[in-house]
């Protein structure tokens, strides 16, 4: 049987639909899987009782769709940042991803929590970058037990220099994984987030393979697949000769052509350049 990819699309794209109307657009699309921002759940995740995790999950699974994991996870609630000088504010803020954590494993198994969250991370209150990583370092080996022992993976995202000071590289995100040293701290590949990389992102991808556990695709400028002219075929390619087991997960920031086109029209363009390989 020839290699397939799976593909989930993240939710925020379908804001203002019911749960069960999303992931029955997400699957008519052609996606088996499902990403979800917390917030679109709820305002604080916490606060989502047992039952509504239950029929979340259910409803996902009476759709046909696998639940792929979270991200942007400190949107909400307020007030949140991980590594900045106030101890107080740190410790809420890992208690929230420690929240989460118990949230990713109860909507499904093996999940994948992507860490990107820019506003939250990045260095502020007057502590330097290298400052910031090294609370950031502190905080993700605090909750990497806790992560371990509801099995979900917590992914250290690289994100660009317009958005974030803490972690802007694959190699400086692989670094952090390696620090900690937990296989459920591990990271992720985002094509709109590798910008500023300097070295071929097919090269990157296979350099740092035995610690990517999750592809986010997107154009650079964070348009849907298809219309930026984005060439995805060295990074599948990369991908398929490795033997990747993880998601291709479709993260657009451009809503304006409505969530079923971008859906549709990123995954036919992605199963035509998966077929030209």
């Amino acid at each position: 049987m020839p290699y397939q990819f799976r593909h989930s699309m993240c939710n925020e794209a379908f804001e203002g639909r019911s749960f069960a109307e999303t992931c029955r657009a997400i699957r008519s699309a052609g996606y088996s899987g499902i990403e979800l921002a917390p917030y679109t759940l709820a305002e604080d995740p916490a606060e989502i009782s047992a039952a509504s995790r239950k029929e979340y999950r259910e409803i996902m699974a009476s759709e046909g769709l696998a639940f792929a994991g979270l991200h942007w996870l400190m949107v909400t609630p307020k007030g949140l940042h991980v590594t900045g000088p106030d101890a107080a504010q740190r410790r809420r803020s890992w208690q929230h991803i420690r929240n989460l954590i118990d949230l990713c494993a109860d909507l499904g198994d093996g999940g994948v929590m992507v860490f990107g969250s820019p506003r939250q991370r990045c260095a502020a209150g007057g502590l330097t970058a290298a400052e910031a990583v090294r609370n950031f370092v502190e905080g993700m080996a605090s909750v990497a037990p806790h992560a371990c022992a509801r099995g979900v993976s917590i992914l250290v995202e690289a994100l660009p220099a317009d958005q974030c000071d803490v972690v802007q590289t694959l190699d400086e995100a692989v670094s952090i994984v390696r620090e900690i040293g937990s296989p459920f701290v591990q990271t992720m590949f985002d094509v709109h987030n590798a910008v500023n990389e300097e070295e071929s992102h097919a090269v990157l991808v296979d350099r740092y393979f035995e610690h990517i556990r999750h592809v986010h695709v997107n154009e650079m400028d964070g348009r849907h697949c298809g219309t930026g002219g984005y060439d995805y075929k060295p990074v599948l390619g990369a991908l398929r000769r490795r033997g990747y087991a993880g998601w291709i997960s479709l993260e657009a920031f451009d809503f304006t052509p409505g969530a079923e086109r971008l859906a549709n029209e990123s995954l036919r363009y992605l199963e035509k350049e998966i077929a030209s390989l």
